[in-house]
């Protein structure tokens, strides 16, 4: 999620132009707004939380062909568009892991980690039961059940430099 900050005269058509602009080329989580007067003048002071669509940049021109981008005809999003080059390798690998639990399994890989989860996990840079646990949709019994052993199983993605040598006793978990 990101912040973007407007400053809007009273009386200016253009500023508003863009802020409505800007707010249908995002999903947009929340709006916080405040009059915001001097002896001069007044103007809204706006903060807008949101996600960026697919394939943009927040400040960019959200065009429609943009939007053909992002999403399929199923509303499905491309995260070859969405990340950036490097998280996008590393989302991949990712979908490998939650491939091999899945199939392990016998159970779709959806059931496994979404690919929205996955995103937030490339995004948090970490993979342990306690940073799966703050991402939306993953909750205690999903990182019990597949979270601790696709973390096992990405450590030497997130964490390439660390030798693993200190293990938990009873279950050989490094988590």
């Amino acid at each position: 999620m990101q912040l973007k900050f407007f400053t809007i005269p009273l009386y200016a058509g253009e500023a508003e132009a863009d802020l409505n602009k800007f707010l249908r080329s995002v999903k947009v989580i929340d709006i916080r707004r405040e009059l915001v007067m001097t002896s001069e003048s007044a103007c809204w002071s706006i903060c807008v939380l949101y996600m960026p669509h697919a394939g943009t940049h927040p400040a960019a021109e959200f065009s429609a062909s943009a939007q053909a981008k992002t999403f399929s005809g199923k509303g499905r999003i491309d995260y070859r568009e969405v990340l950036p080059p490097e998280e996008f390798a590393l989302f991949s690998e990712l979908r490998n892991i939650r491939k091999q639990i899945a199939e392990a399994d016998s159970v779709p890989p959806y059931v496994v980690f979404t690919d929205a989860e996955l995103a937030e996990i490339v995004r948090a840079h970490e993979c342990t039961p306690q940073s799966l646990i703050k991402i939306k949709g993953i909750g205690a019994n999903k990182v019990e059940k597949y979270g601790i052993r696709f973390c096992e199983m990405a450590l030497p993605i997130f964490y390439p430099e660390i030798a693993v040598t200190a293990t938990d006793e009873e279950s050989g978990s490094p988590f």
